[in-house]
């Protein structure tokens, strides 16, 4: 299988604006932002998608949660509000095939989302 867009830049083979890295994960800026802060959190490991985690996975996935939190105080967005959101399979949006966390916040987001 061909290295995902993610995997190129976690190898550093193509940039993004990065704001946050550790020996799990990283987060950059989405290209296409959806609002006016709008980073990814991927893990550094290839997961396809949520429903390819395993068991052994369960710290890991706990961790992004926390790195998004941290991504949204880094960003300013902890107190007014963010958004946390995995698209997992097709009808989801998802538009590449590695599981990763999209933190939204900088505008009032509306329900029901899609």
């Amino acid at each position: 299988m061909e290295k995902t867009i993610f995997q190129k830049i976690i190898d550093r083979e193509i940039p993004a604006s990065i704001v946050y890295e550790d020996d799990q994960c990283i987060a950059f800026e989405d290209i296409d932002p959806q609002a006016p802060i709008h980073c990814l959190v991927v893990p550094k490991i290839l997961i396809v998608r949520l429903r390819e985690a395993k068991d052994e996975h369960q710290a890991l996935l706990g961790h992004l949660l926390l790195i998004a939190k941290k991504v949204a105080k880094m960003k300013g967005v902890d107190q007014s509000g963010y958004r946390v959101v995995i698209n997992s399979g097709k009808d989801s949006g998802e538009s590449v095939p590695h599981l990763h966390v999209h933190v939204l916040g900088g505008r009032s987001l509306q329900w029901p989302p899609g």
